[in-house]
């Protein structure tokens, strides 16, 4: 929704592309608008405004001379549409809604948009009056086709549609398509690249061609790191390819191809000749342009590279990182503080902004402005100077606190103030045991009773209690902490406060283990069944908990956050009556054929599961003994 910002990062990106000599310019899904507006897609002012920064493109010298293609909402007749506008010397080529929506896990799409269906031909699409008047067209192609110029054929292909069982792609090639612009919008998730390329690569290893990705980068203001690697691929080859993690606000990945090497391979490759002789038609649009340039010597192909890909633990240091600067200088905030325990939690939060410093400090340090303009106000420097070094900045804007109490031991006092000072946060140590006292003393005077920890003799309904008792004060002193420090130390601004918690934690409540046994042979049946009931009783008594998660980076393929991704209600009848019922039965009859659990036999009824449902089977290829397929 920042248009102002988008519009600067869009122009300065075709500058930049321009200035490298390019005659195609993609750039990510909806990037007008930014890809996580959501609810704000249903406002028309969104789609207005949206058509008011593609007419200021139009009518400057933007596209002079290159084919960009910009994402952004349209609304055909009553319906809404993911769209890739196409535009050359300040003219709208033609307009491509998405085929097919992202929506499971964190995508929503259909909520606010709907999928192109009419495949069989292009529609004319009139033009809203503004607009019309502006670039004096008066109606454009609308619908899914391709672009045929005078040279070569170009064709966009929209994120989620890459990775459908039958991909566009795959008919545009069959058609003469040698160019695939795939505009996305793809967050991080681990190890999700590698499935990415994967696809960019097998997209045109079979059947030839140009892919251009080109994703979105940073938090677009929701718990979703969206994470680049904006990259080129010819015939299966990786031949340009942009960072994953990076703060910087654009960054344009170039690459020079012989379109030669594409009618080349496509003609090796007989199969491939045969099905295109007998393809379906596509519908285009001409156009009378050339976009090849003249073969010249001095010019330099982009060759295969080796792809990049970081280890998991970078991931899980550079993606947060990253989502948290962005976090950070959007928000006005001149900070954060973590409650820091010394705990596995709190310690790997710390170390992620630790990262955060590092990252900051190296862009500096290669040159990028915005980088350091941000850095300059966040860390209210002062006289031409800039952060040059980590630890120094981290003092700057990282209060980090140890919250002890009596039953605190000494190792993780001194775990928190080593990776405080390894980090360089300012570090704080506090005991909060007067306040819990106070609250106790206040407790024994309404009720006549004192609660005791069940080291001294409590019960599990003191014990609770009393931890929870400490566990609010920490809050509350935390935040406290964060609205005063910087007044304390003469600073303008806030500092936001640094939650840490897991996923097993949000499932299950506080430390527990999330079924961590395996299931296999060691255990029975009944065994299993109890392990069962256990999660999923502390799950429903807890699940009232996910209902105020504060937000948080999403990093993983699950993520138990009820209003984003997990979906379920949060009052349950935490006895699941009729389904721990049917556990009981199954497990009954387990017992009853006497068969270890994780184990085969011939029986019919091997394929009976703990699940209530379904069958479970494991199946071979291969030769020799006939029971290889139990």
């Amino acid at each position: 929704m920042d248009f102002d910002c988008n519009m600067k990062n869009i122009k300065e990106s075709i500058a930049r592309a321009k200035e490298a000599g390019a005659v195609i310019r993609l750039g990510p899904e909806l990037e007008i608008t930014g890809y996580g507006c959501e609810d704000h897609f249903l406002e028309l002012d969104t789609i207005t405004h949206a058509w008011e920064c593609l007419k200021d493109l139009l009518l400057g010298d933007w596209t002079d001379g290159i084919l960009c293609s910009f994402g952004m909402p349209v609304i055909n007749g009553s319906e809404r549409y993911n769209c890739q506008v196409l535009c050359l010397n300040r003219k709208i080529i033609m307009i491509r809604p998405k085929l097919w929506l992202a929506n499971d896990g964190n995508y929503r799409e259909l909520r606010w948009f709907t999928a192109w269906k009419q495949k069989d031909q292009l529609e004319d699409f009139l033009l809203p009056h503004e607009i019309s008047e502006a670039l004096c067209q008066k109606s454009i192609p609308f619908g899914y086709g391709f672009i045929q110029f005078l040279d070569t054929a170009v064709a966009v292909e929209v994120c989620e549609e890459l990775f459908t069982p039958i991909p566009p792609h795959a008919d545009l090639a069959l058609n003469g398509v040698e160019v695939f612009m795939n505009a996305s919008g793809s967050h991080h998730q681990l190890r999700k690249l590698d499935y990415r390329i994967r696809a960019f690569i097998s997209a045109t290893h079979s059947r030839g061609g140009v892919y251009m990705y080109s994703n979105q980068q940073g938090c677009d203001g929701g718990r979703l790191y969206f994470d680049g690697c904006s990259c080129v691929v010819v015939n299966g080859d990786m031949i340009a390819q942009g960072s994953q993690f990076s703060l910087r606000d654009v960054e344009v990945v170039v690459a020079q191809v012989d379109l030669d090497a594409v009618a080349g391979f496509r003609g090796s490759i007989s199969s491939f000749q045969e099905q295109a002789s007998c393809k379906t038609k596509i519908s285009s649009v001409a156009v009378q342009y050339s976009l090849c340039q003249p073969f010249n010597l001095k010019m330099s192909l982009s060759g295969p590279l080796k792809i990049t890909y970081h280890s998991p633990e970078e991931e899980i240091a550079f993606g947060p990182g990253c989502w948290l600067w962005d976090y950070l200088r959007r928000s006005g905030a001149s900070g954060f503080l973590l409650p820091l325990s010394g705990g596995a939690d709190s310690s790997s939060v710390a170390a992620i902004v630790g990262c955060m410093c590092q990252l900051v400090v190296k862009e500096i340090a290669n040159g990028d402005e915005q980088v350091k303009a941000d850095a300059i106000r966040i860390g209210r420097y002062a006289n031409g100077e800039f952060p040059t070094e980590s630890r120094e900045f981290a003092k700057r804007i990282f209060y980090t606190v140890f919250m002890g109490s009596e039953n605190s031991s000494q190792e993780t006092r001194m775990r928190a103030k080593k990776l405080a000072d390894e980090i360089g946060s300012w570090h704080l140590d506090v005991s909060i045991d007067t306040v819990v006292s106070a609250f106790l003393s206040l407790f024994q005077t309404l009720t006549g009773k004192r609660p005791r920890y069940k080291v001294d003799g409590g019960s599990n309904v003191e014990n609770l209690g009393l931890q929870n008792i400490q566990a609010r004060i920490r809050m509350v002193l935390a935040f406290m902490l964060a609205s005063l420090l910087p007044w304390v130390h003469n600073k303008q601004g806030f500092y936001l406060v640094l939650g840490s918690s897991n996923v097993d934690e949000g499932l299950r409540g506080y430390l527990t283990k999330n079924l961590c046994y395996r299931w296999g042979a060691r255990l029975t049946p009944s065994e299993v069944a109890e392990k069962v009931k256990h999660f999923f009783k502390y799950y429903s008594i807890n699940r009232h908990k996910m209902t105020v998660l504060t937000p948080s980076y999403h990093a993983e393929s699950y993520s138990p956050e009820d209003n984003r991704f997990d979906l379920r209600q949060f009052l349950y009848n935490a006895r699941w009556p009729y389904q721990f019922r049917k556990i009981d039965e199954l497990v009954k009859e387990l017992d009853g054929e006497k068969v270890p659990f994780g184990e085969s036999s011939d029986h019919e009824k091997m394929g009976t599961t703990l699940d209530g449902g379904g069958g479970m089977g494991v199946i071979a290829a291969g030769s020799g003994n006939p029971k290889a397929g139990h």
